[in-house]
């Protein structure tokens, strides 16, 4: 199993351990498939098992965590638990709603004409260039909640957020191999100076198209990963190691 990093018990041990799942799903280090079991996750953490099994509730409901296939059909013997498939299906609708939210979040901040930190960029580059897959993905947070707050409305900030970790838990997977971190900064920057600009229709085209290739390429990516998984054996029945970003 991977080294998850271990908690100190306090009085919000659940939200703890929820936190620290959640992140190692988000990022791949338990990766899509993955039986999760309580006694492993509790030896990891340092905790007891209560509140992991808590936190498992609770992933469960948010979409993370899933009953697992039984392994012996009518044996009588508990499911358990696995990381939630990604599905090609719900990105799409993900990004969807992601995609109406930025390209508003866009218009109004260009109608403002904010300047985005060049920070932002740098960041974001220097993450591609080192490889850092953590690094990317939460520079492109960055990016767009800076995007979110230029708006000047709240609500879509918020709005946005509810969806993220699907989005980052996507993206974990996707940008261990993609293509697509080769291009994204470059878009970010375009679509940043057309906000400073005050270029309303031309920051709106370019989020459009930003978020709908990024659609299409992870619906492909993971499309064409399930075809591949279809037939084959149950590997995802052994806990991988953390893929460190390299």
């Amino acid at each position: 199993m991977a080294q998850l990093l271990q908690i100190t018990n306090a009085p919000d041990l659940v939200d703890q351990v929820y936190r620290v799942l959640l992140d190692a799903i988000s990022t791949g280090q338990l990766s899509p498939g993955q039986r999760l079991t309580q006694e492993e996750l509790a030896e990891q953490l340092s905790v007891s098992r209560q509140p992991v099994m808590q936190a498992l509730r609770l992933l469960k409901k948010d979409g993370f965590v899933a009953d697992a296939p039984s392994a012996c059909a009518g044996a009588g013997r508990s499911r358990g638990l696995q990381v939630s498939p990604i599905e090609p299906g719900w990105i799409a609708q993900v990004y969807q709603v992601r995609g109406a939210l930025d390209a508003l979040a866009v218009r109004l901040a260009a109608t403002r004409r904010t300047r985005l930190e060049p920070e932002l960029i740098r960041k974001g580059r220097e993450a591609v260039a080192a490889g850092d897959v953590r690094a990317m993905i939460e520079a492109d947070l960055a990016f767009h909640q800076a995007l979110y707050r230029a708006a000047g409305n709240p609500l879509i900030e918020q709005s946005a957020l509810l969806h993220w970790h699907h989005i980052r838990r996507a993206m974990g997977e996707a940008l261990q191999t993609s293509s697509l971190r080769t291009t994204v900064w470059d878009e970010h920057q375009s679509i940043a100076e057309a906000v400073a600009r005050g270029d309303v229709g031309r920051a709106e085209t370019l989020m459009q198209h930003h978020s709908g290739q990024a659609s299409e390429h992870l619906q492909g990516q993971f499309q064409h990963e399930h075809t591949a998984r279809s037939g084959s054996s149950p590997a995802h029945d052994q806990l991988r190691g953390a893929r460190q970003p390299g």
